[in-house]
């Protein structure tokens, strides 16, 4: 791991201030559990983002723990309208970062962000910061002021 020389990092790290700090891993974060082995935590202390399609083209932001699959039907309540799972191209241009890598901040537009209640269990978490290998570490308070988010029940109780 070293400091960020991706563009995209280097952006989130100056987003963030320096009270955080964005790491650069040589393998891929991309998704939960390349990021938990990469950092050498738990799959559940992955924030991970999902970005979905609200009402009226709305993009909404899940941040969920990396261990939890998300309930969209709880979204879709959530948010009082449909939802469906936002492709490539949509969370590129709502967010401005690529799926794998997605900040739970500094998006093109602003999305409805809803916080998996899981994530409040811990004392640290680590999140994508911009590229899909590189991540920072914050608390379970620090999301949600940055992400402007609530905590609520959006994970998936199904057996799979």
């Amino acid at each position: 791991m070293r400091s960020p020389k991706h563009p995209t990092a280097v952006w989130v790290q100056q987003f963030l201030g320096p009270s955080y700090a964005v790491l650069e891993f040589d393998q891929p974060t991309h998704s939960a559990a390349q990021a938990a082995a990469a950092i050498g935590c738990p799959i559940a202390q992955i924030a991970k983002s999902l970005v979905f399609v609200g009402p009226h083209n709305r993009p909404v932001l899940a941040i969920t723990s990396g261990a939890n699959r998300v309930d969209e039907e709880k979204l879709a309540r959530l948010v009082s309208g449909t939802i469906c799972r936002a492709d490539a191209d949509f969370v590129k241009k709502n967010t401005g970062f690529s799926i794998g890598g997605v900040p739970p901040l500094g998006h093109a537009k602003y999305p409805f962000v809803l916080l998996d209640q899981d994530l409040e269990g811990f004392n640290q978490i680590w999140a994508a910061a911009g590229t899909p290998n590189a991540v920072f570490k914050l608390t379970p308070v620090q999301l949600k002021q940055l992400s402007g988010g609530i905590y609520c029940e959006i994970k998936s109780i199904d057996v799979w």
